[in-house]
């Protein structure tokens, strides 16, 4: 029995002991408590994850963006429609491309010789530029249809110094079936107005003398040069001259 009186002696050993006692797993605090294998916490497993889950985790593949067969048609998020695709969307040019067989074909919904043609001429110059199907066959069938139509000359020739910045587009292009296009359009823009296009040869033919020397383009840049001479006459040779002094002329002036 422990003295409840402080000051005697068996009190104080008593005390003693107590303080001075090893730690038993009983009296042991918990930090100073070792961690046994029952208080070690072990993460957590994860649970199987159900097979849609697994499928929606592999479903994805880095090869599936190469591939076009995983290309979504029907998907909102694609690249801005430039003014030409708005329009031919939208029925502002009335005709349809007919898919044949070997060769496409424009069927117009009215009679091409009725067709005013500002500014449907406009716009379809502008598209000579258009690089995705079908917008590039119906730009350039288009505009060579329009031009062949009965008094297209006519037609045209107000439109002159509207259509010189489509057709300079086309010819500064990096892309060489956008530089044929615009070559093709001049000569067939020179076969309907004649010499009332020579004021703005200037402007067309800075970057065609530039594209002289390269191998790809070099039959294209002399045919077009000899039509725009045959059919301007001899002040269309005196610009083109002035462009490309190593022209020579095919009409013998």
């Amino acid at each position: 029995r422990v003295p409840n009186n402080p000051k005697s002696f068996a009190f104080r050993m008593t005390s003693k002991k107590s303080i001075c006692a090893p730690p038993t797993a009983s009296n042991r605090s918990p930090s100073n408590r070792r961690m046994s294998r029952s208080d070690v916490v072990k993460p957590a497993t994860k649970s199987a994850q159900p097979n849609g889950d697994k499928a929606a985790r592999f479903s994805k593949k880095p090869s599936e963006k190469l591939n076009p067969k995983t290309i979504d048609p029907f998907n909102d998020k694609k690249k801005a429609k430039t003014r030409f695709a708005v329009v031919y969307s939208s029925g502002g040019i009335p005709c349809r491309l007919v898919h044949g067989s070997v060769k496409h074909k424009l069927q117009w919904d009215v009679d091409r010789d009725t067709l005013v043609f500002d500014p449907l001429l406009i716009t379809l110059a502008e598209g000579l530029r258009e690089t995705e199907h079908p917008y590039p066959f119906v730009a350039r069938e288009g505009f060579r249809n329009l031009l062949l139509t009965a008094d297209a000359a006519a037609k045209t020739r107000p439109l002159l110094e509207r259509l010189v910045a489509p057709l300079r587009a086309c010819l500064i292009s990096s892309r060489a079936d956008v530089f044929k296009a615009g070559s093709a359009a001049l000569c067939q823009l020179s076969d309907a107005v004649g010499e009332s296009l020579n004021p703005h040869l200037k402007a067309l033919l800075s970057p065609i003398a530039k594209r002289m020397m390269e191998k790809d383009l070099r039959d294209c840049v002399s045919t077009t040069l000899q039509q725009l001479e045959i059919n301007g006459g001899k002040d269309a040779l005196a610009v083109v001259k002035s462009k490309v002094p190593t022209y020579s002329s095919v009409a013998g002036w």
